[in-house]
């Protein structure tokens, strides 16, 4: 029995101390309020920058056809030159604001540097698990739609816990009524 106690003593000393924080709820460094909140700043960081750069593509189209020589009195594609002026503008300003989630997301990356790789890590788990958790979309109806199968809207673990309920609820549906 001594001998016993001097080798558990003796393993005890020799292993690395660790320490298990049970108040964080996180394995990465990133819990999942942090986590929704880096996710609800994403999406407006994206849709900001898509209006400044929808804004700034119009502008610019604008500007370039505000510039060439046209004659009015001569039909463009067939259609009147105004009419083709106008369009293009809508189409630069629709085209800057498709480029707005690129530049959005490299002053995403930029502000959240420390904490990207975090984030990533805690976006594929949270990926990983509305893929698992999402019901079949085979047995969707008009008066039964799927509830956001890709997790769109989901931006507090208040939010996630609804859409498991609707979930479960059109699954429920889904077998009672197909």
């Amino acid at each position: 029995m001594l001998t016993l106690g001097i080798y558990r003593r003796a393993l005890t000393r020799s292993l690395p101390r660790v320490r298990f924080n049970s108040t964080s709820s996180s394995t990465n460094g990133l819990s999942w309020v942090e986590y929704f909140q880096l996710k609800k700043q994403n999406n407006r960081i994206n849709a900001v920058s898509g209006i400044f750069t929808g804004l700034g593509g119009a502008m610019l189209t604008l500007t370039y056809l505000g510039n060439i020589e046209i004659d009015l009195e001569k039909p463009m594609f067939g259609f009147d030159p105004l009419m083709v002026m106008g369009g293009g503008v809508i189409a630069g300003g629709l085209l800057g604001y498709l480029l707005g989630p690129v530049v959005g997301q490299v002053v995403f990356k930029t502000l959240n540097r420390s904490k990207l790789k975090a984030f990533d890590v805690r976006n594929s788990q949270f990926l990983s698990r509305l893929k698992v958790k999402r019901p079949d979309p085979s047995s969707q109806s008009f008066s039964n739609p799927i509830p956001d199968y890709y997790g769109e809207r989901i931006y507090s673990l208040k939010d996630y816990r609804q859409w498991l309920r609707d979930c479960n609820a059109f699954r429920r549906k889904a077998k009672e009524f197909i």
